[in-house]
C-alpha cells in the first residue's frame, strides 16, 4: 500500500491546479440571520467576501489566580497592561501592513490557559488524574487551534454596547467579560480532548498527536473514564458562568458529538454515498463545537442576535473547512506529519469528501465502497480511482468556499475604529487562509 500512497500523491501533484486564493474585495449582500440550527448542510455553490476592510488584532495579558474547579476569576486584564508590557503592534505602519501570526498574538494567554487546564483536571485518584492530563502535558497539547480562535473572537467583539436604560447614550461592557470568555476557551478545549479520548477508543487508534493514544497506553476503560472526567470538569466550569443560554449551547455541543459519532457508526449504503449526509455528520462531529463556542463568546459580550449568529457562522464554516482539509491530508499526508496513520479513515471504512467526489466521476467506485475496505485490495482500487479523479481538488475547493464564508462573517461584523478590534478580526480572517493551506 506504500507504493499506492506515493503514486497517489504524485498523481495529485501533477493533476491539481494551483490552489485558489480567497477573494478580499468582492461585494456581497448581508444574509438574513436567524438563530435556527443550520442543518441539514448542503454543499456551497459559491461565496464572495464582503468589500469591508478587515484589519488587526489585540491580545490582553493578565495575572493568574490559581483555581481548580472554576475558571471564572482566573484572568485579570487591561489594555494598558498589554501595551506597557512592550507588545505594541502598531507603530509607524498601518495594521494591515504588519506581519501577523494569530497563534503568537495570543501566546501568553494560551500559556495561562494551559496551566489552568492542568490544574483543573486534578483528581483524588492519581491514575485518573494522570489519564485526564495526558494530552495537557507540555509538548503534546497541540497548537490549541480552538482556544486561539475563541480568544481572537473575544477581542474582535470587544465593542462598547448601548445602555438601554439611558436610550443608548452611555456604553458599557459586561462585568468580568474577558475572564468568562477565557473560561469558554478552557471549557471548549476540555470538551475537545474528551471527544478525542472517546474517539480513539471507538476507532482502536494507536497514536494521537504523534504519541501513543491513551487507550493504547492505559487501556480502553481508563481512557473512557478520563474522557468522562474531562466532560464533568467542563460542566463544573460551565456552571460557574451562571449563564443558562451559554450552558445550553455547550450542552448541545456534547449531544452533537454523540450524534455525529453515532451517524458515522450506523450509516446505510445510501448515506455513505451522500455528500449532504457527510457534511451534516461533519458539522456534528467537528464544526458544532467551535461554532457554538464562538456564539457563546458573543453572548457573554452582550452582543445582539445578529452579531452572535455572525460569530456562529464563522465557527461553523471554519470548522467545516478544517475537517475537509483534514480529509484531504488523510490521503496526501504521512503519519509523521499528521501524528496519526495516513489512510486511517478509509482503513476504518469511513468515506470522506475526496472519495465521494471521486464516485461522482467514476460511478463504478460505488461498488468498491459498498464492498467495504476490510480487504486491503479494495483500498488500492479506491486509491486508483481517487488518483485519476478530481476528488482531492474538489474537496480543497469546497474547503475554500467554506473558508470564504467564514471570512465574510467577520467582514460583516459591525464597523469599529478600535485598532485592537480590527487587528483581531484580521487575525481571524488570516486563520481561514491558514486552515486551507495547512499541510498537517
Amino acid at each position: 500500500m506504500g507504493l499506492w500512497r506515493r503514486l497517489l500523491r504524485n498523481a495529485i501533484s501533477l493533476r491539481s491546479p494551483p490552489q485558489r486564493t480567497l477573494p478580499t474585495a468582492v461585494a456581497s449582500p448581508s444574509p438574513s440571520r436567524t438563530p435556527a440550527a443550520p442543518l441539514p448542510i448542503r454543499p456551497l455553490a459559491g461565496s464572495a467576501a464582503s468589500a469591508r476592510r478587515v484589519d488587526g488584532f489585540y491580545s490582553p495579558l493578565g495575572s493568574v489566580a490559581p483555581q481548580v474547579l472554576s475558571c471564572r476569576s482566573t484572568y485579570h486584564w487591561s489594555y494598558r497592561a498589554f501595551h506597557d508590557a512592550g507588545y505594541q503592534i502598531h507603530q509607524d505602519r498601518s495594521p494591515k501592513e504588519e506581519p501577523l501570526d494569530p497563534f503568537s498574538l495570543v501566546a501568553d494567554e494560551l500559556s495561562i490557559l494551559a496551566n489552568n487546564l492542568r490544574s483543573m483536571v486534578v483528581a483524588k485518584v492519581p491514575k485518573l488524574a494522570s489519564a485526564a492530563e495526558y494530552f495537557f502535558k507540555m509538548g503534546v497539547e497541540g497548537k490549541r487551534f480552538r482556544p486561539t480562535v475563541l480568544l481572537l473572537m473575544a477581542s474582535a467583539l470587544n465593542m462598547p454596547l448601548p445602555n438601554s436604560a439611558v436610550d443608548g447614550v452611555l456604553y458599557s461592557l459586561p462585568k468580568d467579560m474577558r475572564a468568562k470568555q477565557q473560561c469558554i476557551a478552557e471549557i471548549t478545549e476540555m470538551i475537545h480532548v474528551a471527544s478525542l479520548l472517546h474517539d480513539d477508543v471507538l476507532d482502536d487508534a494507536e497514536t494521537r498527536r504523534g504519541i501513543g493514544s491513551l487507550n493504547l497506553v492505559m487501556g480502553n476503560k481508563l481512557a473512557v473514564l478520563a474522557g468522562d472526567f474531562l466532560l464533568s470538569r467542563a460542566c463544573v466550569a460551565l456552571a460557574s458562568l451562571k449563564n443558562t443560554e451559554v450552558v445550553s449551547l455547550l450542552a448541545t455541543v456534547v449531544e452533537h458529538l454523540v450524534t455525529g459519532e453515532t451517524m458515522q457508526m450506523t450509516t446505510t449504503s445510501e448515506q455513505r454515498r451522500s455528500l449532504e449526509y457527510y457534511l451534516e455528520k461533519t458539522y456534528y462531529k467537528t464544526a458544532s463545537l467551535i461554532s457554538n463556542s464562538c456564539k457563546a463568546i458573543a453572548l457573554l459580550a452582550g452582543q445582539t442576535t445578529e452579531v452572535s449568529m455572525l460569530a456562529y457562522d464563522y465557527g461553523r464554516n471554519l470548522g467545516l473547512a478544517y475537517q475537509l482539509i483534514d480529509d484531504v491530508l488523510d490521503f496526501t499526508g504521512t503519519s509523521t506529519s499528521l501524528g496519526k496513520g495516513s489512510l486511517s479513515d478509509i482503513s476504518h471504512g469511513i468515506i470522506t469528501a475526496p472519495i465521494l467526489f471521486a464516485m461522482e466521476e467514476f460511478p463504478q467506485l460505488q461498488e468498491v465502497v459498498d464492498r467495504g475496505f476490510e480487504n486491503p485490495a479494495n483500498i488500492d482500487v479506491a486509491l486508483d480511482y481517487l488518483g485519476k479523479s478530481q476528488g482531492i481538488q474538489r474537496t480543497r475547493d469546497l474547503a475554500s468556499e467554506h473558508a470564504n464564508r467564514a471570512a465574510e462573517a467577520i467582514e460583516l461584523l459591525p464597523e469599529s475604529d478600535d485598532e485592537d478590534v480590527l487587528i483581531s478580526r484580521r487575525a481571524l480572517v488570516d486563520l481561514t487562509r491558514r486552515v486551507i493551506t495547512r499541510t498537517k
